[in-house]
């Protein structure tokens, strides 16, 4: 999972990523370029994955692990000239989006808007994706209609295409982003390679002065994630025992990192299965819906190649059992074909052949 971390100047950005990645870059304007990106891998926090390493004590443990990337180079101002052909590509290679929004008042850095209105940023960053896609889409229009009058491939694909965009189109002139127009799998395939900014989900995060009470807000009905950027960042340079002991002091229930990856894997519909032995104990992310001819791809393609049969049994169930010889001995390990639909928290191990 890769996320990409947005915002206008001064939302304190680069202070998010610091708190989501234990990073230490520089706050501010970065170094001063026009555009630049820092990323850092994070691994995903899971008790599920501690409870198996403690029952196997596995020679390794590998957690799912996140990307997240810090974006600069977005601003409000693009206008119909379009985004910097630089920053389209790193958001293109993104999975979702996080966008920071400025709650925090600072006289000392004020707003580039000249006032703090995070339902207004989120709106003017909507709008520049809005702008993008709107010129995508009339570029591919114009191929279109030269593909039709040349007879370039058949007509009826050509006027899927025609119907798909005239209607993406329409959307975006309404104010309509991607990610919120009924498309059916296919057509949603369809768009994958146009670099449709607005079709990336998205998730919102405000951004806090130390104690700022969480306004109440929501983004098409999505609620935001809300933390104290500066005091989380701190917090995330301290060794394990006094970053507890903040969290303590601040009454803050869990690390901003903690509740952020929960809401990205809500927001991408991802979810984790594991493979455990005495030699591995590993998370895997996939999503949901995912079959067990998925999972196996995802651990090796040879697995998907030679699958036989998936052995299933939830987490918490195997423990339970003492393992995977109790858990067969119990009933609690099932076989299951390729088309079986993981869980969230299954044990997934592969019979295969080749």
């Amino acid at each position: 999972m890769k996320l990409g971390l947005i915002g206008l100047p001064s939302s304190g950005k680069t202070t998010v990523f610091n708190a989501l990645t234990g990073s230490n870059l520089p706050t501010g304007s970065m170094t001063g370029a026009p555009f630049e990106v820092h990323t850092a891998v994070v691994n995903v926090p899971d008790p599920r994955v501690e409870a198996l390493s403690a029952f196997y004590h596995p020679r390794r443990i590998t957690p799912a692990q996140v990307t997240y990337a810090d974006i600069s180079g977005l601003k409000a101002d693009a206008g119909r000239e379009g985004l910097p052909g630089a920053l389209v590509n790193q958001l293109e290679q993104m999975d979702g989006l996080i966008h920071v929004l400025r709650v925090f008042p600072d006289d000392v850095v004020p707003h580039p808007q000249g006032s703090v209105n995070p339902a207004r940023d989120a709106a003017m960053m909507l709008s520049e994706f809005l702008i993008h896609d709107m010129l995508v889409v009339a570029k591919r229009m114009e191929r279109l209609r030269e593909e039709y009058d040349r007879n370039a491939r058949e007509r009826s694909e050509i006027e899927r295409d025609i119907q798909l965009f005239t209607n993406l189109e329409q959307a975006l002139e309404d104010g309509k982003a991607v990610r919120d127009i009924a498309l059916s799998p296919e057509e949603d395939l369809r768009l994958a390679g146009f670099g449709l900014l607005s079709r990336k989900p998205i998730l919102h995060v405000l951004n806090l002065a130390e104690g700022q009470v969480v306004p109440e807000m929501s983004f098409g009905g999505d609620i935001p994630v809300a933390l104290q950027g500066t005091l989380e960042m701190e917090i995330s340079q301290l060794d394990e025992d006094e970053a507890v002991s903040f969290l303590q002091e601040f009454e803050i229930l869990e690390p901003a990192r903690n509740r952020i990856i929960r809401a990205s894997y809500h927001l991408l519909h991802l979810q984790s299965f594991f493979t455990v032995g005495e030699d591995e104990v590993r998370a895997w992310t996939i999503p949901h819906g995912a079959t067990a001819l998925q999972a196996a791809d995802t651990i090796h393609s040879d697995l998907a190649r030679g699958f036989i049969r998936a052995e299933v049994v939830p987490w918490k169930e195997l423990l339970d059992a003492g393992g995977i010889p109790g858990a067969r001995q119990g009933g609690k390990l099932r076989l299951e074909g390729k088309s079986y639909i993981v869980e969230d928290g299954d044990i997934v191990h592969i019979r295969f052949n080749i």
